[in-house]
């Protein structure tokens, strides 16, 4: 897999947490760059589901209407709760 272009930033951290880690031998560019994409990913998962709260409304009401349309097949702990 190809090594992601890398940029240098200045980042501001605790001094206490930055001496430990050092002490320890944390790379701190990894953590900060793992904890980074942790953060876009659900930044852009919460904002995927805020912009599609509508259709998930819309679906649940009609599946409130209508029943699940595979509820006659469906099997597992939920499959009961989708028939009338």
């Amino acid at each position: 897999m190809p090594s992601a272009a890398k940029r240098k930033t200045s980042l501001t951290l605790d001094a206490e947490a930055l001496d430990a880690a050092r002490a320890l031998g944390v790379n701190v560019s990894a953590v900060a760059d793992a904890a980074l994409r942790r953060a876009v990913r659900d930044a852009r998962r919460v904002r995927w589901r805020e912009e599609n709260a509508e259709a998930f409304a819309a679906q649940a009401e009609w599946h409130e209407r209508h029943g699940h349309p595979l509820a006659d097949i469906m099997a597992g702990p939920g499959g009961a709760t989708w028939k009338d």
